[in-house]
């Protein structure tokens, strides 16, 4: 009887620990090892609508990292504001064997503000937590339980976060009223959802398991074309006392709008100025600009986030007396201004920065941003009031090329921004140099950059210094030693602004010599670097982002020199765009001439091939080389 007690107890030990122990590494599937960093053990996701002000997410997941690389991932952090407070956080740390090693400890959660260098006054803050631990791999489990003052916000289920991100179980549960409608935009979910009821509510349920690992692919498109993403959004929702509706952009546009209603009162002195600034000019395009100059010149971004106010904009009267805004604030008044001078603008909302899209087919809060859109007689001029340098009408790649959310009394609706494709976007190079007996190279370039080509060069010459800029140039040309003897850049600022960039450098060994052969190539800055891996495409490829490209040098040879070997001419077209080169001798010159466009889109997996064929193409075109002999 003492063995068979003794059994047991050890059996029970056993079962105990392997139920506080579910974390082993060595229990994770093989095939969610591959290709990842980290592994996703579990998830539980619940997120219950309690009313139109009122809603709770709970969630609990646990992350084995496996390396170095998923580090990153293994750290907790959660911001809160006067719209959303976190109610708990738990959290602990298991070892490679799912050993248990340490619980949180509410006093290591760090507290620090959300606040960057541009927010004046933000009641953002941040809870953050990491266990620091280095020896792999390990698990660390957190769980946290927030609550939102609002339903203007809905989570979105993304089991799969990042590449080399594998999942072996994850679930997100819905609660919400009967008679509540929720709606979800769904990609890539198998099946249907488990629904139930409890109570007098609905629980809908969506889950997933052993999800593989997603390597960093070239031109992927976005994430939810790729993995398993959920979003939902509101119908009825409310804000600080303020009540809306989302089920369509319409709605949802009206209720921005009350947001913004009756802001727009300029104090007397600045309406004087808007009549004395405009006194004279004869076209709305003149005044939008000479006002849009005067918005630059006297306000300044700031951001001011309290509670509503991450929404609701400061009026123009505080724009005026204070000399800064938000985007929200400053959008408004440039709307004042122009209101001032019998011009109709509109507030519109955007999903900021590069790749940001919204999905346009689903209603909801999708924006980070807000510019004005001026619709004039021919076209619509765009204003971004938060930048002090841009030109009037140009947007940038901050928001150029995507669909945007323009807010009126009586329902917006989507509309495209500015479109800057491959006719647009030009890169226009002259080069004209001299090579000497020892191989070195001095050469004047000019180039001409336009649309989103010369976002760059605008940013760098608005932001530093000349000797600044020098240390930029001198890091950033494609050649091994050179130097930038002088460089000068003019701006154009128009609706499709350009810069004219003139460098003189002088470049070190730039030729080879061997015995009697000088060995040149002709294309001097512009050389593709990319060269893809000829393997089997899983996922459709996407390009954003046209533009042209059209280089044209000429290379004075030293005396004496006479071709050998000239490369032939190169032109490949394709889908996804078009290269030629030609290179010849004039004289005692090397004259090249390269263009190259590349075309935006999206293109299937199973043409991943020609896309490797026509880069090799053109990374060989540009390397090719002219070999020149000696005479006698």
């Amino acid at each position: 009887m003492r063995y068979l007690l003794t059994a047991v107890t050890l059996a029970f030990v056993n079962f105990c620990y392997a139920s506080e122990t579910p974390y082993a590494a060595s229990a994770i599937p093989a095939a969610l090892l591959k290709d990842a960093n980290v592994v996703k053990r579990l998830e539980e996701v619940r997120f219950e609508i309690i009313s139109t002000g009122e809603t709770i997410l709970h969630r609990k997941y646990a992350l084995t990292v496996l390396n170095e690389n998923g580090n990153d991932n293994a750290s907790f952090s959660e911001y809160y504001d006067k719209l959303k407070q976190i109610k708990s956080i738990d959290g602990a740390l298991y070892d490679g064997n799912g050993k248990l090693i340490k619980r949180l400890k509410s006093k290591e959660i760090q507290d620090r503000s959300g606040v960057d260098n541009n927010d004046l006054m933000d009641d953002h803050r941040v809870k953050m937590h990491n266990f620091y631990y280095k020896e792999y791999p390990y698990t660390v489990e957190y769980e946290v339980e927030i609550q939102y003052n609002n339903s203007l916000f809905f989570p979105h289920w993304l089991p799969q976060e990042d590449e080399n991100f594998s999942v072996e179980k994850s679930s997100f549960t819905l609660v919400a009223p009967a008679n509540y409608v929720v709606r979800n935009k769904v990609f890539n979910y198998n099946g249907q959802p488990l629904v139930s009821t409890e109570k007098n509510k609905t629980v809908t349920t969506w889950q997933v398991s052993n999800l593989t690992a997603i390597k960093s692919t070239y031109a992927a498109p976005a994430w939810q074309e790729l993995t398993t993403v959920i979003f939902f959004g509101p119908t009825e929702f409310e804000i600080q006392g303020y009540k809306g509706n989302m089920s369509n952009w319409q709605e949802f546009s009206k209720f921005v709008y009350s947001l913004k209603k009756d802001r727009d009162a300029l104090p007397e002195a600045v309406k004087q100025k808007v009549q004395e600034l405009t006194a004279g000019l004869t076209t709305d395009q003149e005044k939008i600009k000479v006002l849009y100059q005067y918005l630059q010149q006297h306000t300044r971004y700031v951001g001011v986030q309290l509670g509503i106010g991450g929404w609701q904009p400061f009026d123009a009267n505080y724009v005026a007396q204070n000399g800064y805004g938000d985007c929200k604030a400053l959008t408004n008044y440039m709307y004042s201004l122009l209101k001032a001078a019998g011009i109709q603008s509109y507030y519109t909302l955007v999903n900021a920065g590069s790749r940001n899209r919204i999905i346009d087919d689903f209603p909801s809060q999708q924006f980070n941003h807000v510019i004005l859109s001026v619709p004039l007689q021919k076209d619509t001029m765009w204003l971004e009031c938060t930048n002090q340098t841009l030109p009037a009408g140009y947007v940038s790649d901050f928001t150029a090329n995507r669909k945007a959310l323009v807010i009126c009394e009586q329902g917006g609706t989507l509309v495209q921004t500015p479109r800057y494709g491959v006719k647009e976007n030009l890169q226009l190079r002259s080069v004209k140099g001299t090579v000497d007996e020892q191989g070195n190279l001095t050469a004047v370039v000019d180039t001409r950059y336009t649309a989103i080509r010369q976002d760059y060069l605008h940013d760098l010459i608005s932001s530093l210094s000349k000797d600044k800029v020098k240390e930029k140039l001198q890091e950033e040309l494609e050649l091994a030693t050179y130097n930038v003897n002088n460089f000068t850049y003019n701006e154009k600022k128009d609706v499709k602004p350009e810069i004219k960039e003139d460098l003189n450098i002088a470049v070190n060994n730039y030729a080879s010599i061997t015995g009697k052969r000088l060995f040149i190539t002709p294309n001097l800055l512009n050389r593709s670097s990319s060269k893809l891996n000829d393997e089997e495409r899983l996922y459709d490829f996407e390009f954003d982002y046209g533009y042209t490209d059209r280089d044209s040098v000429e290379i004075e040879i030293p005396a004496g020199y006479e071709p050998e070997a000239l490369p032939q001419d190169v032109v490949v077209s394709s889908e996804f765009g078009a290269y030629r080169c030609a290179t010849h001798l004039s004289g005692n010159k090397v004259v090249y001439y390269r263009e190259r466009e590349q075309y935006e889109g999206k293109f299937p997996a199973k043409d991943y091939a020609q896309l490797v064929s026509f880069y090799a193409a053109i990374y060989k075109a540009d390397r090719n080389r002219v070999v020149l002999v000696k005479k006698g």
